[in-house]
């Protein structure tokens, strides 16, 4: 059974937007900064309509990178969850998760 959508994504206003509020809202923090996140939704998706756009910086040129291809091929969506490099486009949103952007050459490549 296929799971419905929560979010949508709109080219008019480069946003996501949510499409419903079923779900319990829980904190995490994301580079020292409390967000209330909806529990179980993709942990990339959740954070960019929270309106956070850079994920990580480049290491040669400290370009700001977010979330791109969401399917986990590409690694621009990578940051450190509980001192681990993840992508953020393959985890869920828990209670808790603190979440911070890699530290240099922690690239994902």
């Amino acid at each position: 059974m296929p799971r419905p959508r929560i979010w949508r994504y709109s080219v008019k206003t480069a946003s996501f937007e949510t499409l419903s509020e079923s779900r319990a809202e829980v904190p995490v923090t994301f580079a020292g900064q409390e967000l209330m996140l909806p529990e179980g939704a993709n942990l990339a998706a959740a954070l960019l309509a929270a309106g956070i756009t850079t994920f990580r910086h480049t290491p040669t040129s400290g370009a700001p990178r977010a979330p791109f291809c969401m399917m986990g091929a590409c690694f621009d969506c990578v940051v450190e969850v509980d001192g681990i490099t993840r992508q953020a486009c393959m985890l869920t949103v828990t209670e808790g998760l603190t979440i911070s952007m890699p530290q240099e050459g922690a690239d994902g490549s």
